[in-house]
């Protein structure tokens, strides 16, 4: 896997911010995103705004609606299940791809990972487990070694921030993820790519579902 680029530009550095945001839920669902209002708060000309704001619509965060402007994207429950049908298939991809890219430095990066989701979990940290749980599932998306994949899931997983921490509201769920979480990296490490993608497509299916009822419970 190649190392990650330095972010280095002002367009790449807003683009971050104005990404990081939205996932974050500073930028509700709904609102309206204004070029002059950002710029002026990041104290930046409205050029990098501007190509930031185009990139994040490219990447299915926001909504550009002509004559009215730029808005942040509302998903619906379809939206929801096509970003996690699409996820099984990736991962499944990755999963059965996996055997020949196991190195030894991913396969500790694996178990690190896992190593922070218990930390997480000990300390309760939602927040904190939901960015790392993101981080995990990446990474056995680039065991497939496939830069095209890669890419294809990079878009997905952005579309799946914006909403990822209502996956853990239950208590119950919290639990569960973990165990699951450890099942898929030892089925992986062990060289069972059956059992792992079984797991896994069950660990998006409950992530999936739990995601729709609070949708429902927030309306």
């Amino acid at each position: 896997m190649a190392a990650k680029r330095t972010i280095t530009t002002m367009r790449e550095q807003v683009y971050q911010i104005l990404r990081d945001n939205i996932c974050r839920g500073v930028y509700a669902p709904g609102t309206r995103l204004q070029e002059l209002d950002i710029a002026e708060s990041l104290d930046v000309s409205r050029s990098p705004v501007r190509e930031a704001l185009r990139q994040l619509a490219a990447d299915g965060l926001l909504l550009e609606i002509p004559n009215k402007g730029v808005y942040v994207k509302e998903f619906t429950a379809k939206d929801i299940e096509e970003i996690f049908d699409l996820r099984v298939m990736l991962e499944a991809y990755a999963i059965y791809h996996s055997a020949g890219h196991q190195t030894s430095a991913r396969r500790d990066r694996l178990l690190r990972l896992l190593g922070d989701l218990e930390k997480h979990f000990k300390d309760g940290d939602v927040e904190a487990y939901t960015a790392t749980d993101e981080k995990l599932h990446e990474e056995i998306v680039h065991l497939a070694d496939n830069s095209l994949v890669n890419d294809t899931y990079d878009r997905v997983r952005s579309m799946n921030q914006q909403f990822r921490i209502l996956s853990l509201m239950d208590a119950q769920r919290f639990r569960e993820s973990l165990d699951e979480h450890r099942e898929i990296v030892h089925a992986l490490l062990t060289g069972n790519p059956e059992q792992a993608d079984r797991i896994n497509r069950t660990h998006l299916e409950l992530a999936r579902d739990a995601i729709l009822r609070g949708m429902n419970s927030e309306k």
